[in-house]
This record gives C-alpha cells, sequence and structure tokens, in this order.
C-alpha cells in the first residue's frame, strides 16, 4: 500500500502536571534534550525510578509535554522483570492498568493505575489518511524488519491528527523480533489479517 518511517519506543513515562510538581517541585519544567519525530514531543533529560513489589527500572525516561493523566509505556518483557501484569491499550486509555511507584529527586508517586504495554500504532497525517483511505481507528497490518528476519504486525491501530507525522510505533520486544535497528521503513498494507 505505502511506506512509511518505523520507530522503535523503549519504556518511558508521560507525567500530569500534579505529579511532576510532586516528583520535582512546584512549577517545574522539564528540560528538552532531544525532539522526536511527532511535532511538539520531546525526550526529556529528566528520569524516574519504576518500581513495584517485584522489581525496579532506575532511569526510565520521561517524555513531553505534560499530559492529562501519568502513563507508565513498557514492554512484555518489561512486564515480566517488574512481575506485573500490564494490559496492551492505547496510550491513554489507562481503564484496567496496572499499578506501580514512580520515584523521584523530591518524593514518590504512588500510582492506582498508570502502567501498559502500548499498542502498536500508526501515526498518520490528515491528507496521508485521506489518500490512502485510512480512518482513525482503523486496524492495518504493517511489513517490517531486516532480510532474515521479515515480520508482519496486525492489529496496528491507526491514529490520525493534523499534528502527526507518519510514522510505525512498535516496542521494544517487537522491533527486536523484526531485526529493527535504526532508518527501516515499513509497508502498511491495507486490512488486518487477523481476520483471515
Amino acid at each position: 500500500m505505502f511506506k512509511s518511517i518505523v520507530e522503535v519506543s523503549a519504556r518511558h513515562i508521560h507525567l500530569c502536571r500534579e505529579h511532576l510538581d510532586q516528583l520535582f517541585g512546584k512549577n517545574y519544567q522539564l528540560k528538552n534534550i532531544k525532539d522526536l519525530s511527532q511535532p511538539g514531543m520531546f525526550a526529556a533529560e529528566e528520569t524516574l525510578v519504576v518500581q513495584t513489589a517485584g522489581n525496579k527500572f532506575d532511569k526510565v525516561r520521561i517524555v513531553g509535554p505534560l499530559r492529562s493523566q501519568t502513563q507508565v509505556e513498557i514492554s512484555k518483557s518489561d512486564a515480566f522483570y517488574l512481575g506485573i501484569n500490564p494490559p496492551v491499550k492505547e496510550s491513554g486509555d489507562l481503564v484496567g492498568s496496572e499499578k506501580c511507584k514512580l520515584i523521584g529527586p523530591r518524593a514518590s508517586v504512588d500510582l492506582t493505575r498508570g502502567a501498559i504495554i502500548a499498542q502498536r500504532h500508526l501515526h498518520l497525517d490528515l491528507p496521508t489518511a485521506k489518500k490512502y483511505n485510512l480512518k482513525n481507528g482503523e486496524l492495518v497490518c504493517v511489513k517490517v524488519g531486516s532480510k532474515k528476519r521479515k515480520t508482519t504486525f496486525c492489529q496496528v491501530v491507526v491514529r490520525i491528527s493534523a499534528n502527526f507525522k507518519p510514522a510505525i510505533h512498535l516496542d521494544t520486544d517487537e522491533g527486536n523480533a523484526a531485526g529493527i535497528k535504526k532508518e527501516f521503513k515499513g509497508i502498511v498494507l491495507k486490512g488486518d489479517e487477523q481476520k483471515a
């Protein structure tokens, strides 16, 4: 159908204003160290400890800008290590998500929910979505990977916004399975093969 860049997202945290204030201090501002591919999004200098009853990860990167609710995105392998079982969810859907603790330089926050495995997704701008007749929330497949590890991922949710740039987002488990390194492109296939 068409080609799009493939990006692999490592574990990271999105914070709300309330939790940023608790963890770093009142009216704290995140420091942008790198702009990400989606306009307005950036990797922050700041990191946190993500802790559960089973284990912890140090130096988990915060991604800005701030959001309306705090969300921790991890892979299935990360979840095994932490001893939790978060659901696969679209970003922002935290119903039934797992709890964890965030530890910052000034305090800690016990999240009663917020840890998820992000559903693989395809960011699209409005003109590209219109050109290929794709709708927000639609499921597609993408064919990605190195010559020896070509993989087709289905149940890739289409996310459309005027602010987006076309990009396929996978987590580290998915990226490793397909042998993805840098500068990969994936082929977006109309329809979701899981129905076949």
